[in-house]
């Protein structure tokens, strides 16, 4: 292993290989010399450029994740512009990525990074960690990719990778299993080319090593993958049972007047954080839309609520139900003091408006 930092697990571990580190590290570093994806945050070794890809890829695919970069890249050339942006222009280029914990995590960091380092990336596992929105698989890929040192990762495809190499046969998501998972990849990762390795690691998880039906005859680890031998490979890693996924119903009012619409921004911490909706009120089974509608119309100074029709999205932890009414104001002023504004209709479709209420915006022409 080259004099590398041994884990402390190693002792433990270490005799359970059943190939030696370097057998996997050249198969899979000749393999990404010939089918490693050329993209766009691959071109340099900026660490800012491997941060910004690390975070946005985080529970989202390369192909979505792309124009993402390159807006913001636009946007926000270095840390520093990054850091000077206004909180709600970072939002709002983050708009359709999901997960907007993230986009604030960002934000922060990047302030973090030059207040505390000048702008600059720390080179190490403690300095990276102290970074909002950085744990230890997003601190590995940036040490391997952008300065070259030793560090493992552990994202969602190296996982999977690392589940089928051994044939791990536990929930991959248990503790004694995380630790086998990170003493692995520690093991695995060379001292010399932490840099292609990391990255090889993520393609092969990504393009061949794929959660259904893996290409098992192009992989380079095929004859040292012990699910492969096995014949476990379509079985591991092993499924965890999910938990039913709650429905959650809500009415939403479009109220117009002279031209322009009430809408209101969600506080910054919480879900959907910053981002800008129709207003909006939860309803519990067994109770009618219409009479909600009727309620919350009230409150913001509006009345007669009539329905447009209703609208379905997916969440990470719900589904929702949003059921849409038109309301008109019953007094000049609306909306006093409940921290909604005024948007002309003509400015909504670029409104970093969430998902939902995006699919709403599609139910609604609003009158003159």
């Amino acid at each position: 292993m080259g004099g590398a930092r041994k884990s402390a697990a190693d002792p433990v571990l270490a005799p359970e290989l059943p190939f030696t580190p370097d057998a996997v590290a050249d198969r899979l570093l000749a393999w990404y010399g010939r089918e490693g994806r050329d993209l766009p945050w691959r071109h340099s070794r900026d660490p800012y450029r491997v941060w910004l890809s690390e975070i946005m890829l985080q529970q989202t695919t390369v192909g979505t994740v792309i124009p993402y970069f390159t807006r913001f890249l636009q946007h926000f050339p270095t840390v520093a512009a990054l850091a000077a942006a206004d909180i709600d222009e970072v939002i709002a280029l983050w708009a359709g990525l999901g997960y907007y914990s993230r986009a604030r995590n960002l934000h922060a960091a990047a302030q973090v990074l030059v207040a505390e380092h000048g702008g600059r990336f720390p080179d190490s596992l403690e300095g990276l960690l102290g970074l909002p929105g950085v744990g230890r698989s997003t601190a590995g890929a940036i040490l391997s990719i952008a300065f070259d040192i030793k560090a493992p990762i552990l994202d969602g495809n190296v996982r999977r990778v690392l589940c089928r190499l051994f044939a791990l046969q536990e929930n991959p998501r248990s503790s004694a299993a995380e630790k086998k998972l990170w003493c692995w990849a520690e093991l695995l990762t060379p001292a010399g080319a932490p840099h292609d390795y990391a990255q090889a690691m993520m393609d092969l998880g990504a393009t061949i090593c794929v959660p259904r039906r893996p290409r098992c005859p192009a992989c380079p680890l095929s004859e040292l993958c012990r699910a492969r031998i096995l014949g476990l490979e379509a079985d591991l890693p092993l499924k965890i049972a999910r938990k039913p996924v709650p429905l959650r119903s809500q009415v939403a009012l479009l109220i117009e007047r002279d031209g322009a619409v009430l809408v209101r921004r969600r506080p910054y911490e919480g879900l959907l954080g910053g981002m800008w909706e129709l207003p909006t009120a939860e309803f519990a089974t067994g109770e009618e839309a219409a009479g909600t509608a009727r309620r919350l119309g009230l409150h913001l100074g509006g009345a007669a609520p009539s329905p447009v029709g209703m609208v379905k999205h997916i969440y990470s932890h719900f589904r929702l139900e949003l059921h849409i009414f038109r309301c008109r104001p019953a007094i000049q002023i609306v909306a006093e003091g409940t921290g909604a504004q005024w948007i002309p209709a003509a400015d909504l479709q670029s409104l970093a408006l969430h998902g939902a209420h995006q699919k709403a915006l599609r139910l609604l022409a609003p009158t003159d």
